[in-house]
This record gives structure tokens, sequence and C-alpha cells, in this order.
């Protein structure tokens, strides 16, 4: 019997393991160096201003004052080579009001990407027509009037805090939602799960939702918020489909990423969504793991995937093979609702079997399951966005539990 022990051992071992897979286009997603900003508040006494970058989700890398109200804003990446997101978030105080002229400094050949967001304490607006590009091609942005705090950000601010109190609200409301950690970031932050099920989950098809797999992509989980309290929303059709379905929602993939500022990667200097194949990050290792031994636990089947993000543009990136997953006909279906039911929405679609290991690519090889890189707009219409998502959660559902009829 002694003699079976390390073999028991390693055959455990082996099952817990998540299952590596090949693309045929691999990337190296071993860790790698990143410059940590220093935390601190960059004052500027004799005109009254401090800026600061003293909390979770900022980015602001250095101040250098022009003039009595011109600063120079540089901002960093955490890395390179790195995906031109250049994305920044300060704070401004000061107690009287002035006008302040921000430029904003990035690193060749990194350009300026996302429209000022702005908070004085009411709300965020956009930047529109204070926001401006100099003669020498710097960016400026034009506040009037800057007094108490303003908070400057490159896209509303949704740090792990944010994300946090939005999921233990829905837990409150709705007892079938275990909201938990099922592992910790390089820097100990939380990976958490909304795992919702209702009644027995034996058997039951798998559906898995991502969201910030890159830090900046705010406006891709503002359509997962709304996507999400939509499937939430209690109605005789979120009935059906929770009877017949269980979901495993991950509401913020890169703790770490989001909370230190970062452009794209998390805090090992990594694009997670290259990472689906070997698993190095500690974020994807834990997801996947807990993904598999769920499906191990209740003998169930993986079918659907959508990961949510942002880029320049609405777009739904899809693998073109899906004759053989459980839906062939889901995506022709969902897109053809979405258009129907949107005013003048029109379904850019994008498909592509992945050659890279991200996440769409990890469904349909991995589980042969349906995967979409589901993208919104960086500018896209706040209102807009939840419409596109609540719609598309209501036609999902829909389509799905008509599916299993």
């Amino acid at each position: 019997m002694k003699n079976l022990l390390p073999y028991c051992a390693l055959l455990f071992v082996l099952s817990c393991s998540p299952t590596k897979l090949r693309f045929e286009r691999p990337v190296n997603t071993t860790s790698r160096p990143i410059s940590i900003q220093d935390k601190k508040q960059f004052a500027y006494p004799e005109s009254d201003v401090v800026f600061s970058n003293d909390f979770d989700g900022a980015r602001l890398n250095g101040v250098i004052q022009e003039n009595d109200s011109t600063y120079r804003l540089r901002i960093t990446p955490e890395n390179i080579p790195i995906n031109n997101s250049a994305y920044y978030a300060f704070k401004i105080k000061s107690t009287k009001a002035q006008n302040l002229y921000l430029q904003f400094d990035y690193p060749p050949p990194y350009t300026h990407r996302y429209v000022p967001k702005i908070n004085r304490g009411n709300g965020w607006t956009v930047a529109a027509g204070e926001f401006i590009n100099t003669i020498d091609g710097r960016t400026q942005l034009k506040l009037t009037k800057v007094s108490g705090t303003v908070l400057v950000s490159a896209q509303e601010l949704q740090n792990s805090g944010h994300v946090a109190q939005w999921a233990e609200a829905q837990q409150a409301k709705n007892s079938m939602i275990d909201f938990k950690s099922i592992g910790e970031s390089t820097l100990g932050r939380p990976i958490w799960v909304m795992d919702i099920q209702q009644g027995n989950a034996k058997g039951k098809p798998v559906i898995v939702f991502f969201t910030r797999q890159h830090p900046p992509e705010v406006t891709g989980y503002l359509a997962f918020k709304a996507f999400m309290e939509e499937l939430l929303s209690k109605t005789d059709l979120s009935d059906d489909f929770f009877d017949q379905y269980h979901i495993l929602a991950f509401p913020l993939v890169n703790p770490d990423g989001v909370d230190l500022g970062h452009w794209r990667h998390n805090a090992g200097g990594v694009d997670t969504n290259r990472d689906w194949s070997k698993y190095r990050q500690p974020e994807t290792r834990a997801i996947v793991k807990y993904i598999e031994k769920t499906l191990r636990k209740e003998k169930a089947n993986l079918v659907l995937g959508l990961d949510f993000h942002s880029t320049w543009y609405d777009v739904f990136y899809t693998n073109k093979e899906r004759q053989s997953t459980p839906f062939p006909n889901f995506l022709d279906q969902w897109f053809s609702a979405l258009e129907a039911r949107i005013p003048n929405y029109k379904v850019n679609e994008k498909a592509s079997n992945s050659t890279q290991p991200v996440s769409k690519g990890w469904l349909l090889y991995g589980h042969n399951a349906v995967g979409v890189t589901y993208e919104i707009g960086d500018e896209t219409p706040r209102d807009s966005i939840q419409l596109i998502g609540q719609t598309s959660a209501k036609a999902l559902m829909e389509i799905l539990v008509e599916e299993k009829q």
C-alpha cells in the first residue's frame, strides 16, 4: 500500500491541475518586472494646487508646473512592450476656484487614447470643448473653476472596492449568489467569483462570464453589470433560466492591475488574456481551476462563455467554429435579436478561431463551448451600454431556455 501512495498523490495533483492547451501562436506569459508608481501628493502651495495618486485605481507618475495655471502630467505604463491604452486617474485639490490647464505627457510611441472623465463630487461627466490638442501635439485639458476635490480619469473609476460593493449588493438581494474569493493575485488581492445556482446544480450546463482582464476597459465592465443585473432580475424568464443553467461570473479578473492603475497588465507584467493555455499567472490559474473543479463535481459541461472587454468601437469577436458546439445557431439568433430590439443597432461581428491563448479560444478548444469576446467602445454612450447589456442578457436567456425545451 505504501508503494502506491506517491502514485496516488500524483494522480490527485494531475486531476486538480488545469488542462493545458496548445495554440498556433503561443505567448510567453512568464512574469516580467513592472514599475510601481510612487503613491504621493504633488503639492504646489504657492498656486494652491495639489495633485494626488494616493488611491486605488490611480495612475499619475509625475507632475511639472509650467506656469501659474499649466501643469504637465507624466503618465507611463507598468512595463513595455504594451498595448497603447494610456490610462490615467488622479485627484486635484484647491481651496480657491481657479482655471487649470493640464498637459498629458506619454513616453513615445504612446499617445492619448481616452477622453477624460471628470467627477467634481456629483457624478461623472465627459470632457467636451475643454479637451483639446495643443500645437506641439501634446493633449491638453482645461478645467474651469477648480475648487475642492476634482477627480480626473481616463474612464469612470471602478476599482476593486467598487466591484466588491456592487457584487455584495447583488448577493444581498439574491440568495442564489455565492460571492466569494477563489484565490489570490500576486499581491494578495482576492480573485472573486459569483457562483449562481438555483436548486440542484448536478448536470446543469455551465455558462461563464468574465470581465476586467484589462484594467482600463471599464465600458466592458459597465456592460457586464447591466447584463448580470438583467439575468438576476427575478422575472419568470430569469427563474426559468436559472432552473436550467449554472452561472459562474468573474467580475474582476485582474484586481492588481485595476488597483495599480495599469494600462494593460497584471502585477506579473503580463496580459492575462494571453495566458489561457499554460496558466502561469495566479488569476487565470485560479479561475480555470475553479471552473474545471465545478465541472467535475457537478458532472456538467461548459457550454458558453462571454468575456466583456472594451476597445475603440463596439464589436463581438467570435469563433468561426460553431457546428461542434452545443449551440451551433446561438450566435446568429442572438445577434438577430439584438438588431431587432435595439433601435438603429447593427451588430459588428468579427469571426476567427483564436490562434493565441485568449479566453474565447480556451472556451472552444478546451471545452468545445461557444466563446465570445464582447467588446464595448471606449466612448459608447453610457445609456447605450446599459441598453445593450440588458437586451443581450434577456435575448440570451430567451434563446437558451427555448433550447432546453
